[in-house]
């Protein structure tokens, strides 16, 4: 049983190490073949990055390369996930970081189009592509993530206002350095980079389930065995057609365990009913996986 709790961690690792690698690539490439040529500003701590990178340019004797600055911006908020989230994290937090600003040292800018929409585009779906698949394998790309999870965790409160002025203050920027125009190509390529991303990482979404069934024990077994769930039993419910007894189920999932709950009820009972809806808000508890 140890050789294969060993097998499957390190499975794991390889699984997340190779993800923040491709990550690596995709931001690498949203940087330097997109926003870069295109003047287009990222959100969160990249786009401050490469906000320091045009500061640098234009005022300093020296340059504060993109991929330098991300890492160093980094460094700060790597302390406080070793102390408050937890070491294995963070690691794999630094690991991913530092590939990415490799990456984005290494790879240098090539101009396929200066066209500010295309670039503003391409870069958020690429980009958006890549955070998602970090997500969905557990894997932070660090900047403002470390922080929301800390204050999420110590007070329950989201950082949406302190996300929104930080990245409302590197839209502004980019209008002050390259044009009005320019904010709102950074607003269009921020848009697009979360639509993807959602579309990409799907743990965060939720789902509200009925289940409608006449085998309720055998169902709440095999949900349970597959997801960590509770669910909510109402009994004496009718069918229509038949009037035979029937037991409603609810409970609560993320998008990311549909595939299991519908392995879970083909096991259990192949003739029940579900029925699946987007759920708009929760409130009280709600089980999340630890990063």
């Amino acid at each position: 049983m140890d050789d294969v709790s060993k097998l499957m961690r390190r499975h794991t690792y390889v699984t997340k190490i190779s993800t923040s690698f491709f990550y690596a690539i995709l931001v690498s490439i949203a940087v330097n073949f997109f926003w870069t040529p295109g003047h287009i500003y990222s959100s969160g701590v990249t786009g401050f990055a490469q906000l320091l990178n045009t500061i640098s340019t234009r005022a300093f004797p020296f340059t504060i390369s993109t991929g330098l600055a991300l890492f160093l911006l980094n460094l700060p908020l790597f302390l406080l996930s070793w102390r408050a989230i937890g070491h294995e994290f963070t690691i794999f937090t630094i690991v991913t970081v530092f590939l990415s600003s490799f990456m984005i040292q290494l790879l240098k800018p090539i101009p396929l189009t200066h066209d500010p929409i295309i670039c503003a585009i391409f870069g958020g779906a690429v980009n958006g592509f890549g955070t998602g698949l970090a997500l969905r394998n557990g894997i932070s790309t660090g900047g403002l993530d470390i922080l929301g999870i800390v204050i999420r965790h110590r007070t329950g409160n989201s950082i949406g206002t302190i996300n929104i002025a930080f990245n409302s203050l590197i839209i502004l920027s980019a209008g002050i350095m390259y044009g009005w125009p320019y904010a709102f190509y950074s607003v269009l390529s921020l848009i697009v980079n979360a639509r993807v991303m959602d579309m990409t990482y799907t743990r965060q979404q939720r789902m509200q389930v009925m289940i409608i069934t006449n085998r309720p024990n055998t169902v709440i077994d095999s949900v349970q065995n597959h997801l960590r769930r509770g669910i909510t039993i109402v009994h004496n419910a009718e069918g229509a057609y038949r009037h035979d007894a029937k037991t409603i189920l609810f409970t609560v999932i993320s998008r990311y365990e549909m595939g299991e709950l519908e392995e879970a009820l083909l096991e259990s009972d192949p003739n029940a009913f579900a029925s699946i809806s987007d759920s708009v808000k929760i409130l009280g508890r709600f089980y999340e996986p630890k990063p």
